[in-house]
């Protein structure tokens, strides 16, 4: 593990890639570790911080997450979070009372702001709770540092030993001075330098590439997404012509997609790619599918089916290249919490089993924020570099219901209007995802003076900094109007459209 890194260990909540986050954003490096970790590892990784995670679980559970008490006698420093904190208090002989009744929501919060935790916070702020037990006793050595009204140890500190616990979320943003807490933290208390920059990270990544791979062959499959475009980029640069680049068109892309892979990938950074048309195949298999995780494996499969028989051509290739970021390897792999499929994960696992070939993932170290960039210091074009996420079943996902190659044309058009339009308003970089969806829905309305009865189409946007949650974008209304009016004059099969307000949760930003 690298000098002046944090480890965070997960305890199952939902917030710990927000942690994570946070501390990257102060250029500071940190990896998530599982709670089974034990203490013997976590010296050899030799980390400079320890955070331990949020989760739902109580101290006093049977199937309790614990950790050996030995880490707080490491002389590191730690910062216990919600459960983190109960948990310290507990291992540590301090006294938490079990509840049956959870706080959760804002709350006014009072700080000792003469402890290293909270120099420099104003005396009094809001913070976010979400808990149930509660510390009642802190252990011998520690201080209380913060209260609110329902909470008397909202927060303890040892300031000798530089172990400090919050009740609070710090790492979301309704906690007014989280960002100042974790920076606190990671300076004040833990003494870190912040060198994670993305400079180095590049130069270290092309070595590390070039050290891996040697003078062998390397296949990826290009989408044209950000994540696939700059694991690309980066391979290119690193071994060049050795990289051998499979585009695969399944029919479900937006508007000229394929045209702008190769465009920007063959003709101008002279890519080797292969372009291939596979998409009456995917359309014949979903022909009377309307069962949305249906269509995400009859197309995950096929994906793998074509790719594979189109890589096996490249007999002299012995890696396969993925665009895989963090969030992707935290989520497909078991950290001691508890998950729940939502929808199925189209990038890790799944691989093609046969194909024999060694797993290539420059990226897997980063969150989307630094890929992007990271694809800038590549040189790619903006209009790939900033591009909103897309799904890997594409248009299948927006099309609510059968897929037929007449919706998926209809589809494509409104999209490219609705993102053209954000683009030439200025508002597309504002905002974190938009798109199209075309419902099932026919409704009956009037073009002069002839009755039609066509599909509903809905106007999709949101903003979020981590996609964990995410707002309705509240677009202007002028521009709602002048989008409605574009789309249903020129594309063909829509008579309305409408926006959605609702945010995540409860809805998933996309609608399947």
């Amino acid at each position: 593990m690298r000098k002046n890194a944090v480890l965070v260990i997960d305890y199952g909540s939902q917030y710990t890639k927000l942690i994570l986050r946070r501390i990257r954003e102060n250029h500071v490096y940190s990896e998530i570790i599982p709670v089974n970790t034990p203490v013997a590892e976590i010296k050899k990784m030799n980390p400079s911080a320890i955070i331990l995670s949020g989760g739902p679980r109580s101290v006093y559970d049977k199937d309790s997450l614990t950790i050996e008490k030995e880490i707080f006698e490491m002389g590191i420093p730690v910062l216990g979070i919600c459960y983190g904190m109960q948990l310290m208090a507990h291992l540590l002989g301090g006294k938490v009372e079990p509840s049956d009744t959870r706080e959760y929501g804002r709350a006014m919060a009072k700080f000792d702001t003469s402890s290293s935790l909270f120099s420099g916070l104003d005396e009094e702020s809001m913070v976010w709770m979400s808990h149930g037990d509660k510390v009642l006793k802190v252990p011998d050595g520690f201080e209380i540092i913060a209260s609110t009204e329902d909470t008397e140890i909202a927060a303890m500190g040892n300031e000798n030993r530089k172990l400090f616990a919050v009740q609070f979320h710090p790492e979301v943003t309704h906690t007014v001075f989280g960002k100042k807490i974790l920076s606190n933290f990671l300076f004040k208390v833990a003494g870190i330098r912040p060198d994670w920059e993305m400079d180095s990270f590049v130069d270290a990544k092309i070595e590390e590439i070039r050290k891996t791979v040697g003078d062998k062959k390397v296949i990826l499959g290009l989408s044209g997404g950000v994540d696939s475009s700059v694991a690309a980029a980066l391979i290119h640069k690193a071994i060049g012509d050795n990289l051998y680049c499979i585009f695969v068109d399944h029919g479900l892309l937006r508007k000229n997609e394929g045209e702008i892979v190769y465009k920007t990938f063959k003709e101008k950074f002279g890519f080797n790619l292969k372009m291939v048309d596979a998409s009456k195949m995917f359309l014949e298999r979903l022909k009377g599918i309307s069962d949305p995780e249906e269509k995400r494996k009859i197309i995950g499969k096929t994906f793998v089916e074509v790719f594979e028989k189109e890589a096996s051509a490249f007999e002299d290739a012995e890696f396969l290249a993925q665009g895989t970021l963090y969030p992707d390897v935290i989520e497909s792999s078991a950290h001691g919490g508890t998950s729940v499929t939502i929808k199925t994960h189209h990038n890790v696992g799944g691989l093609p089993e046969k194909m024999n070939l060694k797993l290539l993932e420059p990226l897997r170290d980063l969150f989307k924020d630094e890929v992007r960039e990271l694809g800038r210091l590549l040189g790619l074009p903006e209009e790939i570099v900033s591009r909103h996420p897309f799904p890997g079943p594409g248009l299948a996902v927006r099309i609510i219901g059968e897929i037929t190659e007449e919706k998926i044309k209809i589809l494509q058009e409104a999209d490219a209007i609705f993102i053209d339009e954000l683009r030439n308003d200025n508002l597309y970089n504002d905002i974190s995802q938009a798109f199209c969806v075309l419902t099932p829905v026919k409704t009956v309305g009037v073009m002069g003076d002839y009755r039609t009865y066509e599909y509903v189409l809905a106007l999709r946007a949101v903003k979020t900094d981590d996609f964990m949650t995410a707002d309705w974008y509240e677009m202007p209304y002028p521009f709602l109007k002048k989008v409605s009016s574009k789309i249903i004059n020129k594309v063909k099969g829509i008579n309305r459209v409408v926006y959605d307000i609702t945010s995540k949760p409860p809805a998933t930003v996309e609608w399947e």
